[in-house]
């Protein structure tokens, strides 16, 4: 038997290897990102409206990662949102974890640093996010009627949030391009 005929025989399906930062490195930053976003960030709004660090932190870990890594990234995040948040059940847990597997699956085949691809997938992911979130809400009894308010804060939300990840790009790029 030659080694290509053993191939057929093989019941594993292929593993893509992991690409992705270590768990110490993704946690540093989502610690960092939830101190940054519960203390200082609300200093920044734009028309009321702050962007999400920590779920800048979420995509920057979804797109270079696999859907289950990913979409557990997300529910940990979310579940932390949860944590730091007065009454909202599990309503960030599941819209982070949501929006992380979307990221992951979006950003399949494409090269992770790509900014076109990044300013898509977040726009995307924040207003599905939003959507989750909201869908959630309602369920546990939170008034409705306030959805053309929301909707607009979820897309300049999208907006800040995409931003955040460009300056964030650029500024490692540069940070890279100068140890070079």
């Amino acid at each position: 038997m030659r080694s290509t005929e053993l191939s057929s025989y093989r019941t594993k399906p292929h593993v893509a290897p992991f690409v992705g930062p270590p768990w110490y490195v993704a946690a540093a930053w989502l610690a960092g990102a939830l101190i940054a976003q519960s203390t200082v960030l609300h200093y920044v709004a734009f028309r009321g409206v702050v962007p999400s660090i920590v779920f800048a932190v979420v995509l920057w870990y979804a797109i270079r990662v696999d859907t289950w890594r990913a979409t557990l990234y997300g529910l940990v995040a979310g579940l932390c949102e949860d944590t730091l948040s007065a009454q909202t059940g599990a309503s960030w847990m599941i819209a982070t974890g949501g929006s992380a597997m979307l990221a992951s699956v979006l950003s399949r085949g494409f090269f992770a640093d790509s900014l076109p691809l990044v300013i898509t997938i977040t726009l995307v992911a924040t207003l599905v996010r939003a959507l989750l979130y909201w869908g959630a809400v309602s369920l546990i009894g939170y008034p409705p009627g306030l959805g053309a308010i929301h909707l607009h804060e979820a897309v300049l939300q999208s907006v800040l949030n995409a931003s955040v990840m460009v300056l964030a790009m650029l500024v490692v790029r540069r940070i890279h391009s100068m140890r070079q």
